[in-house]
């Protein structure tokens, strides 16, 4: 079985629940719009899963922290928000977004307003072509994408440094100040080299834009070749950012490990997720990997008020997400098992129409729901 994800398992977190068994505490943050739809459907896979796999157990609490509270109340989050979601050892999250409310608040008001205070400071993005799914290049087989992408997720461009003055005049300005440290360049590196090192490939392409930006990038760039002399087996390369969107268009096999910058791989991601099909099923893990503070796995699609509440959202981004947690908290066979299922049901035709089917963000679920079931004996171990 090929393994659905890249990121490393866990060492061990968790209470026991009976000698030999783990437990694991789950906050669930649907948030706006479909974001609603797509948890639900997780929720009802990884209940279905840890059933019968039977090997660890499950337990949801679910958060309203969402636009609708925010018009409600004028705040997303609770005062004590972080020290809520500190009790637990993952945290699922939908969406965020309202069409009456401005992006700008929705998302630091939710989504950064968790990534940064709990230290999430490496996204992480895998991206592939899954089987009975076609990506718009032509002559691109499944093998020839397959990436990671590796986000800083902590400061660079969404540092949320910088202000405005003399509003309402000719000569009101803004700035949008970037933030690179070492120590946050630094740990972003490592952790993208080591990403590399664990892929069949070892190379790692690190994305910048040093001609045009001097500073902040040309310091991005010497702390890439200083942390790669401690990965000699890891082969690394850099690119311009503008170049490697052409890059991914023209030569996706040429591509393994990416690492880049809180804006550069933000855009690159949903390119990936674009050309391997659908965003409908792209992941994204935000990851603490000290593991002092939870982790929080979102589906990367955004909240789609266009079609929210007509029941055809795509659940697969989801599902890949949960993957990439019960990867992260340490168990790696329910993680293929899930994607095996997933890409069973995908490879049989049933697909949401941002895929080219007709299913129903219901029908998806109960499938990959069914396809457990066939995969797994009444002992709970894969047939």
């Amino acid at each position: 079985m090929a393994p659905s994800a890249t990121i490393e398992a866990s060492n061990g977190t968790t209470g026991i629940a009976a000698p030999g068994r783990q437990s694991y505490s789950i906050a669930l943050i649907p948030g706006d719009g479909i974001g609603i739809e797509v948890i639900h459907a997780g929720q009802v896979v990884l209940k279905h899963l840890a059933k019968a796999i039977d090997t660890f157990d499950l337990s949801f609490e679910e958060f309203d922290w969402s636009s609708a509270r925010y018009k409600k109340e004028g705040k997303y989050l609770p005062d004590d928000a972080l020290e809520q979601v500190r009790r637990f050892n993952a945290i699922i999250f939908g969406a965020v977004g309202a069409p009456d409310v401005p992006d700008h608040i929705s998302l630091w008001g939710l989504r950064l307003a968790l990534c940064q205070p709990l230290q999430q400071y490496a996204n992480v993005r895998p991206t592939r072509i899954l089987r009975g799914t076609t990506s718009p290049l032509s002559n691109c087989p499944r093998g020839d994408l397959d990436w990671v992408i590796v986000r800083e997720n902590s400061e660079g461009e969404y540092a949320g440094h910088g202000g405005t003055s003399h509003i309402g005049q000719e000569w009101s300005v803004a700035t949008e100040v970037s933030i690179f440290t070492h120590h946050g360049c630094e740990r972003i590196m490592r952790f993208a080299f080591e990403t590399a090192r664990s892929r069949p490939a070892k190379h790692l392409t690190v994305v910048t834009k040093s001609n045009a930006q001097r500073n902040g990038m040309v310091f991005w760039d010497n702390v890439a070749a200083s942390v790669a002399k401690d990965f000699p087996d890891v082969k690394w390369e850099k690119m311009l950012v503008d170049a490697m969107t052409t890059r991914m268009v023209l030569k996706p096999k040429s591509i393994d490990t990416i690492v880049a910058t809180n804006l550069h791989a933000d855009i690159l991601s949903d390119l990936a997720a674009a050309l391997a099909g659908s965003i409908g099923i792209a992941p994204t893990s935000n990851l603490d990997p000290t593991r002092k503070n939870p982790s929080m796995f979102e589906p990367i699609h955004g909240s789609a008020f266009d079609i929210t509440g007509l029941g055809v959202a795509n659940p697969v981004a989801t599902f890949w997400t949960s993957a990439e947690m019960l990867r992260w908290l340490g168990q790696p066979d329910a993680a293929d098992l899930l994607m095996l299922a997933v890409e069973n049901v995908t490879d049989s035709g049933i697909k949401t129409q941002d895929l080219g089917g007709n299913a129903k963000t219901v029908e998806v679920t109960e499938a990959v729901c069914a396809e457990i079931s066939k995969l797994t004996s009444k002992d709970g171990k894969k047939t």
